[in-house]
Protein backbone atom coordinates (compact mmCIF):
# COMPACT_ATOMS: atom_id res chain seq x y z
CA UNK A 1 0.00 0.00 0.00
CA UNK A 2 1.35 3.36 -0.97
CA UNK A 3 1.90 6.21 1.48
CA UNK A 4 -0.91 8.20 -0.16
CA UNK A 5 -3.39 5.32 0.24
CA UNK A 6 -2.39 4.87 3.87
CA UNK A 7 -2.90 8.58 4.54
CA UNK A 8 -6.37 8.51 2.88
CA UNK A 9 -7.39 5.46 4.91
CA UNK A 10 -6.23 7.12 8.13
CA UNK A 11 -8.19 10.30 7.31
CA UNK A 12 -11.33 8.25 6.59
CA UNK A 13 -10.96 6.39 9.87
CA UNK A 14 -10.47 9.68 11.71
CA UNK A 15 -13.61 11.18 10.18
CA UNK A 16 -15.61 8.03 10.98
CA UNK A 17 -14.25 8.08 14.49
CA UNK A 18 -15.15 11.73 14.92
CA UNK A 19 -18.68 11.16 13.63
CA UNK A 20 -19.11 8.24 16.00
CA UNK A 21 -17.82 10.31 18.92
CA UNK A 22 -20.32 13.06 18.09
CA UNK A 23 -23.16 10.52 17.86
CA UNK A 24 -22.10 8.99 21.17
CA UNK A 25 -21.83 12.40 22.85
CA UNK A 26 -25.04 13.92 21.43
CA UNK A 27 -27.76 11.49 20.42
CA UNK A 28 -30.54 12.44 18.02
CA UNK A 29 -32.95 12.61 20.95
CA UNK A 30 -30.60 14.91 22.84
CA UNK A 31 -30.20 17.14 19.78
CA UNK A 32 -33.98 17.45 19.44
CA UNK A 33 -34.30 18.33 23.13
CA UNK A 34 -31.54 20.95 22.82
CA UNK A 35 -33.40 22.53 19.91
CA UNK A 36 -36.52 22.53 22.09
CA UNK A 37 -34.59 24.26 24.87
CA UNK A 38 -33.43 26.91 22.39
CA UNK A 39 -37.02 27.50 21.31
CA UNK A 40 -38.08 27.74 24.96
CA UNK A 41 -35.31 30.24 25.66
CA UNK A 42 -36.31 32.44 22.72
CA UNK A 43 -39.94 32.26 23.81
CA UNK A 44 -38.87 33.33 27.32
CA UNK A 45 -37.04 36.38 25.95
CA UNK A 46 -39.90 37.30 23.62
CA UNK A 47 -42.57 36.92 26.31
CA UNK A 48 -40.85 38.92 29.04
CA UNK A 49 -39.64 41.74 26.81
CA UNK A 50 -42.98 41.81 24.97
CA UNK A 51 -44.89 42.17 28.23
CA UNK A 52 -42.62 44.67 29.98
CA UNK A 53 -40.87 46.79 27.35
CA UNK A 54 -43.60 49.40 26.98
CA UNK A 55 -46.21 49.39 29.79
CA UNK A 56 -49.24 51.40 28.77
CA UNK A 57 -52.37 51.97 30.87
CA UNK A 58 -55.58 50.72 29.33
CA UNK A 59 -59.03 50.99 30.89
CA UNK A 60 -58.00 51.37 34.52
CA UNK A 61 -61.21 51.20 36.54
CA UNK A 62 -61.63 54.53 38.32
CA UNK A 63 -64.59 56.24 40.00
CA UNK A 64 -65.51 59.93 40.05
CA UNK A 65 -67.60 61.44 42.81
CA UNK A 66 -68.63 64.90 43.95
CA UNK A 67 -71.46 66.43 45.97
CA UNK A 68 -72.25 68.32 42.76
CA UNK A 69 -73.40 65.62 40.31
CA UNK A 70 -73.00 67.96 37.32
CA UNK A 71 -69.30 68.44 38.09
CA UNK A 72 -68.88 64.67 38.48
CA UNK A 73 -70.58 64.05 35.12
CA UNK A 74 -68.37 66.62 33.41
CA UNK A 75 -65.23 64.94 34.82
CA UNK A 76 -66.56 61.55 33.73
CA UNK A 77 -67.01 62.91 30.21
CA UNK A 78 -63.38 64.10 30.11
CA UNK A 79 -62.05 60.85 31.55
CA UNK A 80 -64.04 58.76 29.11
CA UNK A 81 -62.64 60.58 26.08
CA UNK A 82 -58.94 60.45 26.80
CA UNK A 83 -56.90 59.20 23.81
CA UNK A 84 -56.11 55.50 23.97
CA UNK A 85 -58.75 54.80 26.65
CA UNK A 86 -56.34 54.71 29.62
CA UNK A 87 -59.29 54.90 32.04
CA UNK A 88 -62.56 53.07 32.52
CA UNK A 89 -64.46 55.69 34.54
CA UNK A 90 -67.74 55.50 36.33
CA UNK A 91 -69.54 57.76 38.85
CA UNK A 92 -70.39 56.76 42.40
CA UNK A 93 -72.67 58.41 44.91
CA UNK A 94 -70.14 59.51 47.49
CA UNK A 95 -66.66 59.00 48.87
CA UNK A 96 -67.79 56.18 51.15
CA UNK A 97 -69.03 54.21 48.14
CA UNK A 98 -65.75 54.86 46.35
CA UNK A 99 -63.72 53.59 49.30
CA UNK A 100 -65.92 50.49 49.56
CA UNK A 101 -65.44 49.66 45.87
CA UNK A 102 -61.68 50.10 46.20
CA UNK A 103 -61.66 47.76 49.21
CA UNK A 104 -63.68 45.19 47.26
CA UNK A 105 -61.27 45.47 44.27
CA UNK A 106 -64.00 46.70 41.94
CA UNK A 107 -62.02 49.83 41.05
CA UNK A 108 -58.37 50.87 41.21
CA UNK A 109 -58.99 54.39 42.53
CA UNK A 110 -61.38 57.30 42.78
CA UNK A 111 -61.28 61.06 42.26
CA UNK A 112 -63.16 63.02 44.90
CA UNK A 113 -63.92 66.47 43.44
CA UNK A 114 -64.36 69.49 45.68
CA UNK A 115 -67.14 71.68 44.22
CA UNK A 116 -66.19 74.68 46.39
CA UNK A 117 -62.53 74.91 45.41
CA UNK A 118 -59.83 73.65 43.08
CA UNK A 119 -58.20 71.10 45.39
CA UNK A 120 -59.36 67.51 44.79
CA UNK A 121 -58.33 64.16 46.24
CA UNK A 122 -57.34 60.98 44.41
CA UNK A 123 -57.88 57.75 46.34
CA UNK A 124 -55.55 54.91 45.30
CA UNK A 125 -54.69 51.42 46.56
CA UNK A 126 -50.94 50.88 46.77
CA UNK A 127 -51.51 47.31 47.94
CA UNK A 128 -52.84 46.42 44.49
CA UNK A 129 -49.47 47.29 42.94
CA UNK A 130 -47.31 50.38 43.08
CA UNK A 131 -47.06 50.68 39.29
CA UNK A 132 -50.85 50.81 38.95
CA UNK A 133 -51.25 53.52 41.60
CA UNK A 134 -48.44 55.52 40.00
CA UNK A 135 -49.93 55.28 36.51
CA UNK A 136 -53.36 56.36 37.73
CA UNK A 137 -51.83 59.26 39.64
CA UNK A 138 -49.96 60.53 36.59
CA UNK A 139 -53.02 60.38 34.33
CA UNK A 140 -55.38 62.09 36.75
CA UNK A 141 -52.81 64.73 37.78
CA UNK A 142 -52.22 65.77 34.18
CA UNK A 143 -55.94 65.94 33.48
CA UNK A 144 -56.56 67.97 36.62
CA UNK A 145 -53.77 70.40 35.76
CA UNK A 146 -55.31 70.94 32.33
CA UNK A 147 -58.44 72.12 34.15
CA UNK A 148 -56.50 74.43 36.47
CA UNK A 149 -57.00 72.13 39.46
CA UNK A 150 -54.68 70.34 41.87
CA UNK A 151 -54.95 66.84 43.30
CA UNK A 152 -53.76 65.30 46.56
CA UNK A 153 -53.13 61.55 46.51
CA UNK A 154 -54.48 59.48 49.41
CA UNK A 155 -53.46 55.83 49.62
CA UNK A 156 -56.44 54.14 51.25
CA UNK A 157 -54.93 50.62 51.00
CA UNK A 158 -51.20 51.22 51.43
CA UNK A 159 -48.65 48.47 50.93
CA UNK A 160 -46.73 47.11 53.89
CA UNK A 161 -43.44 48.72 54.85
CA UNK A 162 -41.58 45.59 53.80
CA UNK A 163 -43.45 45.19 50.51
CA UNK A 164 -41.58 47.40 48.03
CA UNK A 165 -43.92 48.44 45.19
CA UNK A 166 -46.30 45.59 46.07
CA UNK A 167 -44.07 42.89 44.55
CA UNK A 168 -43.84 40.53 47.52
CA UNK A 169 -47.06 38.69 46.63
CA UNK A 170 -45.79 38.12 43.10
CA UNK A 171 -42.41 36.79 44.22
CA UNK A 172 -44.06 34.55 46.80
CA UNK A 173 -46.31 33.01 44.14
CA UNK A 174 -43.41 32.63 41.70
CA UNK A 175 -41.52 30.71 44.39
CA UNK A 176 -44.52 28.46 44.97
CA UNK A 177 -44.84 27.83 41.21
CA UNK A 178 -41.15 26.95 40.88
CA UNK A 179 -41.46 24.46 43.71
CA UNK A 180 -44.57 22.94 42.15
CA UNK A 181 -43.11 22.10 38.76
CA UNK A 182 -39.68 21.11 40.09
CA UNK A 183 -41.21 18.71 42.63
CA UNK A 184 -43.49 17.21 39.97
CA UNK A 185 -40.59 16.90 37.50
CA UNK A 186 -38.49 15.02 40.06
CA UNK A 187 -41.38 12.69 40.88
CA UNK A 188 -42.07 12.12 37.18
CA UNK A 189 -38.54 11.18 36.14
CA UNK A 190 -37.67 9.21 39.29
CA UNK A 191 -38.87 5.93 37.72
CA UNK A 192 -39.19 6.51 34.02
CA UNK A 193 -40.60 9.19 31.80
CA UNK A 194 -44.24 8.10 32.16
CA UNK A 195 -46.34 6.80 35.07
CA UNK A 196 -46.03 3.01 34.98
CA UNK A 197 -49.37 2.34 36.63
CA UNK A 198 -52.26 3.96 38.42
CA UNK A 199 -50.87 3.17 41.86
CA UNK A 200 -47.68 5.07 41.12
CA UNK A 201 -49.68 8.03 39.80
CA UNK A 202 -51.78 8.12 42.99
CA UNK A 203 -48.66 7.93 45.16
CA UNK A 204 -47.02 10.76 43.20
CA UNK A 205 -50.10 12.95 43.58
CA UNK A 206 -50.17 12.17 47.28
CA UNK A 207 -46.50 13.05 47.67
CA UNK A 208 -47.11 16.25 45.71
CA UNK A 209 -49.99 17.17 48.04
CA UNK A 210 -47.80 16.72 51.12
CA UNK A 211 -45.05 18.80 49.53
CA UNK A 212 -47.60 21.47 48.57
CA UNK A 213 -48.87 21.78 52.14
CA UNK A 214 -45.32 22.12 53.48
CA UNK A 215 -44.26 24.59 50.79
CA UNK A 216 -47.42 26.66 51.23
CA UNK A 217 -46.97 26.93 54.99
CA UNK A 218 -43.25 27.72 54.91
CA UNK A 219 -43.68 30.31 52.16
CA UNK A 220 -46.48 32.04 54.04
CA UNK A 221 -44.47 32.09 57.28
CA UNK A 222 -41.40 33.52 55.56
CA UNK A 223 -43.37 36.22 53.72
CA UNK A 224 -45.51 37.29 56.66
CA UNK A 225 -44.13 36.92 60.21
CA UNK A 226 -40.46 36.32 59.35
CA UNK A 227 -39.81 39.07 56.77
CA UNK A 228 -42.93 41.14 57.55
CA UNK A 229 -43.43 41.65 53.82
CA UNK A 230 -47.11 40.72 53.60
CA UNK A 231 -49.91 41.42 56.08
CA UNK A 232 -53.07 39.37 56.16
CA UNK A 233 -53.92 35.90 57.45
CA UNK A 234 -51.07 33.39 57.46
CA UNK A 235 -53.66 30.61 57.39
CA UNK A 236 -55.27 32.00 54.25
CA UNK A 237 -51.87 32.41 52.59
CA UNK A 238 -51.03 28.84 53.59
CA UNK A 239 -54.18 27.57 51.89
CA UNK A 240 -53.44 29.63 48.80
CA UNK A 241 -49.84 28.43 48.67
CA UNK A 242 -50.90 24.80 48.97
CA UNK A 243 -53.34 25.25 46.11
CA UNK A 244 -50.80 27.08 43.89
CA UNK A 245 -48.07 24.47 44.39
CA UNK A 246 -50.42 21.53 43.86
CA UNK A 247 -52.06 23.10 40.79
CA UNK A 248 -48.72 23.72 39.09
CA UNK A 249 -47.39 20.31 40.11
CA UNK A 250 -50.50 18.48 38.90
CA UNK A 251 -50.32 20.38 35.62
CA UNK A 252 -46.70 19.30 35.22
CA UNK A 253 -47.50 15.65 35.97
CA UNK A 254 -50.39 15.74 33.50
CA UNK A 255 -48.30 17.19 30.68
CA UNK A 256 -45.50 14.76 31.46
CA UNK A 257 -48.00 11.91 31.34
CA UNK A 258 -49.21 13.08 27.92
CA UNK A 259 -45.88 13.99 26.30
CA UNK A 260 -43.13 12.38 28.36
CA UNK A 261 -40.14 14.49 29.27
CA UNK A 262 -41.24 17.09 26.71
CA UNK A 263 -44.24 17.72 28.94
CA UNK A 264 -41.97 19.22 31.58
CA UNK A 265 -40.86 21.78 29.00
CA UNK A 266 -44.50 22.47 28.15
CA UNK A 267 -45.22 23.10 31.83
CA UNK A 268 -42.36 25.60 31.97
CA UNK A 269 -43.75 27.23 28.82
CA UNK A 270 -47.17 27.73 30.43
CA UNK A 271 -46.09 28.65 33.94
CA UNK A 272 -42.79 30.52 33.44
CA UNK A 273 -42.70 31.77 29.86
CA UNK A 274 -46.36 32.78 29.59
CA UNK A 275 -47.54 32.83 33.19
CA UNK A 276 -44.96 34.94 35.01
CA UNK A 277 -44.87 38.03 32.74
CA UNK A 278 -48.68 38.05 32.54
CA UNK A 279 -49.19 37.59 36.30
CA UNK A 280 -49.66 41.28 37.04
CA UNK A 281 -46.64 41.37 39.32
CA UNK A 282 -44.30 44.10 38.14
CA UNK A 283 -47.11 45.67 36.09
CA UNK A 284 -50.74 44.93 37.04
CA UNK A 285 -53.15 43.85 34.32
CA UNK A 286 -54.29 47.31 33.12
CA UNK A 287 -50.67 48.16 32.23
CA UNK A 288 -49.94 45.00 30.21
CA UNK A 289 -50.37 44.56 26.44
CA UNK A 290 -53.69 42.94 25.42
CA UNK A 291 -52.37 39.38 24.92
CA UNK A 292 -50.73 39.15 28.35
CA UNK A 293 -53.64 40.98 29.95
CA UNK A 294 -56.01 38.35 28.52
CA UNK A 295 -54.11 35.19 29.49
CA UNK A 296 -52.78 36.32 32.88
CA UNK A 297 -55.90 35.70 35.03
CA UNK A 298 -56.32 32.19 33.57
CA UNK A 299 -52.81 30.95 34.43
CA UNK A 300 -51.59 29.89 37.91
CA UNK A 301 -49.06 32.73 38.48
CA UNK A 302 -51.62 35.42 37.66
CA UNK A 303 -54.43 33.83 39.65
CA UNK A 304 -52.09 33.26 42.59
CA UNK A 305 -50.68 36.80 42.58
CA UNK A 306 -54.12 38.42 42.46
CA UNK A 307 -55.41 36.18 45.25
CA UNK A 308 -52.31 36.79 47.41
CA UNK A 309 -52.76 40.57 47.17
CA UNK A 310 -56.45 40.19 47.95
CA UNK A 311 -55.66 38.19 51.09
CA UNK A 312 -52.85 40.51 52.19
CA UNK A 313 -54.51 43.89 51.63
CA UNK A 314 -58.21 43.52 50.79
CA UNK A 315 -59.47 41.02 53.42
CA UNK A 316 -59.86 38.36 50.74
CA UNK A 317 -62.12 40.46 48.52
CA UNK A 318 -61.72 39.43 44.89
CA UNK A 319 -59.86 36.21 45.71
CA UNK A 320 -62.77 33.87 44.90
CA UNK A 321 -62.38 33.86 41.12
CA UNK A 322 -58.60 33.28 41.12
CA UNK A 323 -58.98 30.48 43.70
CA UNK A 324 -61.48 28.75 41.40
CA UNK A 325 -59.00 29.06 38.53
CA UNK A 326 -56.29 27.40 40.62
CA UNK A 327 -58.70 24.69 41.77
CA UNK A 328 -59.61 23.99 38.16
CA UNK A 329 -55.94 23.55 37.21
CA UNK A 330 -55.47 21.23 40.19
CA UNK A 331 -58.50 19.07 39.39
CA UNK A 332 -57.80 18.87 35.65
CA UNK A 333 -54.11 18.15 36.22
CA UNK A 334 -54.81 15.35 38.71
CA UNK A 335 -57.55 13.87 36.51
CA UNK A 336 -55.37 13.83 33.38
CA UNK A 337 -52.47 12.34 35.36
CA UNK A 338 -54.66 9.48 36.59
CA UNK A 339 -56.27 9.01 33.18
CA UNK A 340 -52.87 8.67 31.50
CA UNK A 341 -51.87 6.07 34.06
CA UNK A 342 -55.09 4.08 33.64
CA UNK A 343 -54.83 4.17 29.84
CA UNK A 344 -51.25 3.00 30.03
CA UNK A 345 -52.32 0.19 32.34
CA UNK A 346 -55.08 -0.77 29.89
CA UNK A 347 -52.68 -0.91 26.94
CA UNK A 348 -50.27 -3.01 28.98
CA UNK A 349 -53.07 -5.45 29.92
CA UNK A 350 -54.16 -5.81 26.29
CA UNK A 351 -50.58 -6.41 25.22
Amino acid sequence: MTRTAQTTQTDDESRKGLRQEIKDAVSVRAAVLVIGVLALQLAFITSYIGAFHQPKPHRIAVAVTSPDTQIADEALYRFDRLPGEPLDPRTVGDEASARRQIAEREIAGALVINPRGTNDRLLVAGGAGGALAQALTEIVTQLEQSQGRTVRVVDVVPGAAGDARGLSAFYLVVGWCVGGYLCAAILAISAGARPANAHRAVIRLGALLLYSAAAGLLGAVIASPVLDALPGSVWALWGLGTLVVFAVGALTLALQGLAGIVGIGLAILLVVVLGNPSAGGAYPYPLLPPFWQAIGPALPPGAGTYAARSIAYFRGNGAGGPMLVLAAWAVVGATVTLACAWLRRGRATVA
